[in-house]
């Protein structure tokens, strides 16, 4: 991620393809698990729509699942933990919503 991050090589028959852009990666992976094929189809979605944030949508939900199975380890019911989850992320656009700066199709400068 970012500008240390290392080049993947991908493999597939005689196609040999080196790449660091998460979008290439992500659309060369063949999963079968379905939170994986979610993972997936969530960063093509980035991709489509904001074109970048790939990799940091994939690795933000990969630490966010994994502070869910250290909760679930602790025996904390599932409903809890989507729970906390709504509200870190209503939170969150709160904090977001109270620190952006609005602009119009007018404001040519950022």
């Amino acid at each position: 991620l970012g500008p240390k991050g290392l080049d993947k090589m991908l493999v597939e028959g005689q196609d040999v393809t080196i790449t660091n852009d998460g979008a290439t990666i992500v659309k060369n992976m063949e999963v079968q698990h379905p939170t994986a094929k979610l993972l997936i189809e969530t960063a093509k979605t980035v991709d489509t729509e904001v074109g970048d944030g790939t990799t940091s949508v994939v690795v933000l939900a990969g630490l966010l699942l994994e502070k869910a199975e250290d909760l679930l380890n602790q025996k904390i019911h599932p409903t809890a933990i989507i729970e906390g989850y709504r509200k870190a992320l209503n939170s969150s656009l709160d904090l977001l919503k109270s620190i952006a700066d609005k602009i119009s199709p007018e404001d040519r400068k950022i």
